[in-house]
């Protein structure tokens, strides 16, 4: 039996995707492991979960990293699970992402994190063209990586008598975060309106230790939590689209998505001992963790086929999320995530303008057919560590969206550079950095091919 060459590529395609996806992840697994190896990050990840990711769509995120309105037929957004009902194309997403921290604090002192991640990794595809849709997806939920040396002015008293006292200092480092996996389906009801729903489960570890050193002749003491958590919740979305507003060619939609609150399961176990071995002391304590709901927004506006401009707004009530792991222990983790002074709401506004020179002409030329974005955000994130002081983010992104030889794909580059808190009332101000490259494949699948 002969194969003719349509029926080659019909069969062939999925397993030149999958291989191209699995050698991209293989090739940056490395630079992940070694970036999840080293604590010393942003201080403010100590607080809560750690450090809150927002992740929609490498379109999205260089447009300020909303997109809960933006429609696109080359992008699936993990914002919104209604956007998922516009797809035409099988598609593979794969990112990944270089960062740099640089911390100072009002004296002056200096700290420096440069990694790597990865950003998110989703396949989709349409059951029904721009009617219905399905997608999977894993992104990072929250990220703790951290390390902060205190060296108190006292000495510390090991003695009845005043003179008995020695110096010491006190090593916190964390590490560790929550990932989530999402799957759900997409529906377009009608031309103007779309909704849909996903299963999030969230899970992961989140490691605290602190290491008290006093002096020569003393052996370190090393105490440690470990807290594993898992649990699930739901998201749903609605898309609602005028088209021919105020031209012939424009259209504005309108998006919301809501995260339901999510209750996760705990296990925290607390080790003490003169190493950070697990089989020195080990106790286990068993818990909860109360997470709040988390709303989001935002409005695209297209004037013609060559501009696209988005608003978008998130709010999640952090301040009443709760957990039985409040007060358990001693240890390091000094701020609990409910009922305590250190956690306040999180909110989020963010926009961004892109332009495509060339529309949707496919001839024109191959830098009219690349996109130019640029956007930024302001956060107010669910840290505070001072009463009254709560931590804020301020950024500018860009990106970068190439065509490729393969119809369908595209290679996009986003920049991101913000500033996040500030040094008065002996706090930490961050200046970051961060590079993300993703890969975003599109082909036909489950498509019948004709024998000649």
């Amino acid at each position: 039996m002969t194969i003719k060459p349509a029926m080659k590529d019909a069969f062939f395609a999925p397993a030149r995707l999958c291989l191209f996806a699995l050698g991209v992840l293989l090739f940056m697994l490395p630079t992940t492991a070694f970036a999840q190896s080293n604590g010393n990050g942003s201080i403010y990840s100590r607080f809560g979960l750690g450090e809150l990711k927002t992740l929609a769509s490498p379109q999205a995120q260089a447009l300020g990293g909303g997109g809960v309105g933006l429609r696109s037929l080359n992008y699936t957004s993990l914002s919104n699970p209604a956007l998922w009902s516009d797809q035409v194309l099988t598609r593979f997403v794969l990112g990944g992402n270089y960062h740099e921290t640089n911390a100072r604090d009002a004296r002056g002192t200096q700290s420096e994190l440069v990694a790597g991640t990865l950003n998110a990794v989703q396949f989709s595809f349409p059951i029904y063209t721009r009617k219905l849709g399905f997608s999977v997806g894993y992104h990072p939920y929250s990220l703790m990586n951290y390390r902060v040396v205190r060296r108190p002015e006292t000495p510390f008293q090991f003695g009845p008598a005043p003179t008995d006292t020695t110096a010491y200092t006190v090593d916190y480092e964390g590490r560790g975060g929550i990932q989530q996996i999402s799957g759900g389906l997409g529906w377009r009801v009608s031309n103007a309106l779309s909704v849909g729903a996903s299963v999030d489960a969230l899970f992961g570890i989140l490691e605290e230790a602190r290491e008290t050193t006093m002096g020569p002749g003393f052996a370190p003491i090393n105490f440690t939590d470990a807290t594993r958590l898992s649990g699930f919740t739901g998201t749903v979305g609605a898309l609602l689209t005028v088209a021919d507003l105020f031209a012939d060619d424009d259209a504005l939609s309108l998006g919301g998505s809501l995260m339901l609150p999510a209750s996760l399961d705990g296990r925290r176990v607390r080790t003490l001992g003169e190493s950070l071995s697990r089989d020195t002391i080990g106790t286990v304590v068993d818990g909860s963790v109360d997470l709040p709901w988390r709303a989001q927004g935002g409005l695209t506006y297209k004037p013609n086929n060559s501009v696209t401009i988005t608003a978008d707004g998130l709010y999640a009530p952090w301040s009443t999320a709760e957990s039985t792991f409040d007060g358990a222990s001693e240890g390091p983790s000094q701020f609990p995530i409910g009922g305590s002074a250190f956690l306040t709401d999180r909110w989020r506004v963010s926009g961004g303008v892109e332009y495509l020179p060339a529309g949707n002409d496919p001839s024109a030329s191959y830098f009219g057919r690349a996109a130019y974005r640029l956007g930024g955000y302001y956060e107010q994130t669910y840290a505070a560590p001072v009463a009254g002081e709560s931590i804020d983010v301020r950024a500018a992104t860009a990106g970068l969206s190439l065509p490729t030889r393969l119809s369908g794909t595209r290679l996009d580059l986003d920049v991101e550079v913000g500033v996040r808190g500030t040094t008065s009332r002996n706090l930490v101000r961050d200046i970051f950095y961060g590079v993300s490259v993703n890969v975003n494949i599109g082909e036909r699948w489950f498509q019948e091919r004709k024998l000649r």
